[in-house]
């Protein structure tokens, strides 16, 4: 069983997203845990480069999760010990990611319609490792099939560590609300005794407040709400402590944590790929939100391809503002 400090703050594991310098990111603004990208058991056997180069974990970064995924028992197997050599603090087994490339092929959240495959990759893992083993799963298939209150006892049967659940269906996949009274349920659940984790909307430093304090979550996961915008464990860290919202900083601090980020990227991808990379922070981050008439400044800096281009945009952001 995983050991948290009070009212942890994770960072969820997202393909595209969670590369190490994002974790690093996170991290130094108060991340508690964090989670590596998509890991493709099939791709880590077959000795894929960029799929290895996802295994690569800095001792700065601690505790850190390895995230696994895959269909079949003994590429998991194989794949999680290889994931062990590679010296995480836990394995996390994607029972849960909706896209139609992953669940569509029976893997992630596909594994929420054949749960006895889910229960056998888990027990081999478990057996096959020596680190803690957690899995991170959704609510159920659709609404008419909310099983995850039965799941929870059948991981925990298995000897997972700790569960960690994104409040929707696979059918729901990011729409709607996330239902977090399931979490309320699972913790009220007497037979339960592994940390539960809850993850799902949690955008600002109330709605983590609330899932802790509402719903009893044992630690909770921000997923999207980080995405362009790294100083939100920063920000719920303060509000958990204190009650009361941060102040913010001034324009230029965000912007620079930003062009930070873009320089990590660059130095982990090259300038065109580190580029591309961080586009996804940069459409979404809330920091270019109201400024008006921002479109055509939006699309010059999504097809900027230079980091000089690139910092000549966002200085021109800066004196507008």
């Amino acid at each position: 069983m995983l050991k948290f400090e009070e009212k942890p703050v994770l960072l969820a594991p997202m393909e595209d997203v969670t590369d190490m310098s994002f974790r690093l990111l996170c991290k130094r603004f108060g991340a508690d845990m964090v989670y590596t990208e998509f890991v493709s058991s099939d791709a880590l056997i077959r000795d894929v480069r960029t799929t290895k180069d996802k295994l690569r974990v800095a001792d700065e970064e601690r505790p850190v999760a390895i995230q696994l995924y895959g269909k079949d028992i003994d590429a998991m197997r194989e794949a999680a010990i290889i994931c062990e050599a590679a010296r995480p603090d836990v394995i996390d087994l994607n029972f849960g990611c909706p896209v139609k490339k992953i669940a569509g092929k029976g893997a992630g959240a596909g594994l929420l319609r054949n749960i006895p495959l889910m229960l056998n990759i888990t027990r081999e893992i478990v057996k096959a490792v020596n680190v803690p083993v957690t899995v991170k799963t959704r609510l159920g298939w659709d609404a008419e099939h909310i099983i995850i209150n039965d799941l929870a006892e059948q991981l925990q049967d298995c000897g997972i560590a700790a569960l960690t659940v994104h409040c929707r269906t696979r059918s729901q996949m990011y729409t709607g609300e996330a239902d977090w009274s399931h979490i309320a349920a699972l913790k009220n659940n007497p037979r339960l005794r592994i940390p539960i984790i809850g993850n799902g909307d949690v955008t600002t430093p109330e709605k983590c407040r609330e899932a802790f304090d509402r719903y009893g979550a044992d630690a909770v996961m921000v997923g999207r709400g980080s995405i362009g915008r790294p100083w939100i464990f920063r920000e719920i860290k303060h509000y958990l402590q204190t009650g009361e919202i941060l102040p913010p900083e001034d324009f230029t601090w965000y912007l620079n944590i930003l062009k930070q980020q873009i320089l990590d990227s660059i130095e982990r991808s090259g300038e065109r790929g580190g580029i591309i990379h961080i586009r996804r922070h940069l459409a979404v981050t809330p920091l270019f939100k109201g400024i008006p008439d921002f479109r055509p400044t939006r699309v010059a800096i999504l097809r900027s391809e230079t980091v000089e281009e690139l910092f000549g945009i966002m200085n021109g952001v800066n004196e507008r503002i």
